[in-house]
């Protein structure tokens, strides 16, 4: 009898991201013979246990955390297909010991998290959220402290030049910026010069931005990269934007900087814990606008994120390889193969 392939999704789907996934799942998944997909049981804490991912042969996920602890005894388990690209919350090492699998969603976040960006560089630039403030409180024009100001002259920065701060360049250069920096290990200059970004050190970008952007990975590199010797870089007219993640930035010295006007303020999308606590400095600062990791979520991303996610899905459930694999080294593993061929020989 022809096994079925069953897909689970993770249990912040139907909070987080309820009314804005289901029609994904329905366009992709239903009518596909042999395969079943609802929701995982609840995750105390986001913390994945083995009894539920042992029920299930790929699961979709947003922030669900898998541990060495979450895969004991799992062998079902196939394939973990992110919506997204931060995989932070997962332990990779412990996925391909398990034979598992990795997906992420790159095509997806692309373009939109690179327009957030840019909306966060406009909206500081030109003073957005004060000038809001001024006319709801009955000020006009003439009551303006300061002016905003044009983007030819200014620098953009990114620390780290991926997928997404690549993105970020391309639209950005068109729009008259002096220079476009950027400071990665990984790429070599050759590989930007099409997009007219240069490559420097992290000391060069924090210094001659005017926007620096932070586009890198979560991982044990880069947990606490920016901090307060940054800082003190930058130019006290600069900018600081943070669209990735909030443990790459040591908190407390971002807000002292912006606490003592050290630089002229940030963009801020991503916290150390989300959501913020009540009394988190930024949240009471007139030169901070802050966004509730939520500012490229729009109706493009959460559809295209869900195609990406369930077509990788549906890879493995014909017993193909998917794409966007985190893992790679896990592909030629027997025991993912086996998990693979299972699939593929069911008539």
């Amino acid at each position: 009898m022809k096994p079925v392939f069953r897909m689970g999704m993770s249990p912040d789907f139907y909070s987080e991201a309820k009314g804005k996934f289901e029609h994904v799942l329905e366009q992709e998944m239903r009518g596909v013979a042999g395969l079943e997909f609802g929701p995982m049981p609840p995750q105390p804490g986001k913390l994945a246990t083995p009894e539920a991912l042992n029920q299930f042969d790929a699961i979709c996920s947003i922030a669900l955390k898998i541990r060495p602890e979450s895969l004991r005894g799992v062998d079902r388990l196939a394939l973990v297909a992110r919506w997204g690209v931060g995989y932070d919350m997962i332990d990779v090492d412990a996925l391909t010991a398990a034979d598992i699998a990795l997906t992420i969603t790159p095509n997806a976040v692309r373009r939109p998290v690179a327009e957030a960006i840019l909306t966060l560089v406009l909206a500081l630039l030109k003073n957005l959220l004060p000038l809001d403030r001024l006319t709801r409180a009955g000020g006009w024009r003439g009551d303006l402290t300061r002016l905003g100001r044009n983007i030819p002259g200014h620098v953009l920065g990114s620390v780290g030049c991926g997928n997404i701060a690549r993105e970020m360049f391309r639209l950005a250069r068109p729009l008259g910026f002096a220079r476009l920096i950027a400071c990665d290990p990984n790429v070599r200059q050759e590989e930007v010069a099409d997009l007219g970004v240069e490559m420097v050190d992290m000391e060069t970008v924090f210094r001659e931005s005017d926007f620096v952007t932070v586009n890198t990975l979560l991982n044990t590199q880069t947990r606490g990269l920016v901090g307060a010797a940054q800082f003190a870089l930058m130019k006290p007219t600069a900018y600081f934007i943070n669209t990735a993640r909030g443990p790459i930035v040591q908190y407390e010295a971002l807000a002292a900087a912006l606490r003592e006007k050290r630089i002229a303020g940030a963009g801020i999308d991503v916290f150390p814990s989300e959501p913020p606590p009540k009394d988190d400095p930024l949240l009471g600062m007139d030169n901070v606008i802050v966004t509730p990791h939520a500012l490229a979520w729009t109706d493009e991303i959460m559809h295209d994120n869900g195609v990406e996610a369930c077509r990788n899905v549906l890879a493995v459930a014909r017993g193909e390889t998917p794409g966007g694999v985190v893992n790679r080294e896990v592909l030629a593993r027997p025991g993912f193969q086996k998990k693979l061929a299972k699939w593929r020989n069911t008539e």
